[in-house]
């Protein structure tokens, strides 16, 4: 979200566009990064928050740049986090062609140890012959397939489908847009125990997420916040 100081808050679907059209896309990536990074490094020295990692969305243009894996790496340095709580979310428009650099540089990030994630799994060119090649940790329903998930059969056997195959491949399985307790049940039952999505809280300002982080129970703080 960009806090505009004279529209107020505006999301990202008003200006990601617009700045992945552009150059802009690569200082604001790389902003991101180095900020995700220097949050993780303040949770580093908090009990309470150690455990935590953020995930981060990486465009076409950011990850095709080619000091990008350099950058991403540079700040992981700088803040001395453990690079594993650094999660890049991928989407599947970096495969359209060019597969092979792409392979090629997320094996490079998978080496230095962050985790990558495989975003709106299922909505763009999904193919298992390159699926099984990629260094992935994670993949991600899409909200397109969760929404209806109670109502919509083949939803439902999607959902069920993208979370039995990353289990057979050994990957970790995330459900974005998940907004009621029931959809969250739903997912549960058919083996997706990890969850993003306004049944637990809309999208904060750093400084309103620690506060609502501090009233959670414990056992209730999640490990994934996205930024």
């Amino acid at each position: 979200r960009w806090m505009h100081p004279q529209r107020g808050l505006v999301g990202p679907s008003e200006f990601i566009c617009a700045a992945e059209e552009s150059t802009l896309i690569l200082p604001l990536g790389r902003w991101v990064v180095e900020t995700a990074c220097a949050q993780l490094a303040q949770w580093a020295c908090r009990p309470d928050r150690q455990h935590l990692s953020i995930a981060v969305n990486v465009s076409l243009r950011q990850f095709r740049h080619p000091e990008f894996v350099d950058e991403v790496m540079a700040a992981i340095r700088a803040a001395g986090i453990a690079p594993e709580k650094l999660k890049l979310e991928l989407t599947e428009t970096l495969f359209a062609d060019g597969i092979e650099v792409s392979v090629a540089k997320m094996g490079n990030l998978k080496a230095m140890g962050v985790t990558l994630s495989l975003d709106d799994f299922g909505m763009g060119y999904s193919s298992l012959s390159y699926l099984k090649r990629l260094p992935l940790d994670q993949l991600k329903i899409d909200r397109e397939f969760v929404k209806d998930i109670l109502t919509d059969a083949n939803d439902a056997a999607i959902a069920r489908t993208i979370i039995g195959l990353a289990q057979s491949l050994g990957l970790e399985v995330i459900a974005e847009g998940v907004e009621t307790p029931e959809q969250r049940q739903f997912l549960l039952e058919q083996g997706c125990a990890s969850y993003q999505g306004f049944v637990f809280c809309k999208p904060l300002p750093i400084d309103e997420l620690e506060l609502f982080l501090d009233g959670l129970p414990a056992h209730l703080v999640g490990s994934d916040p996205q930024r």
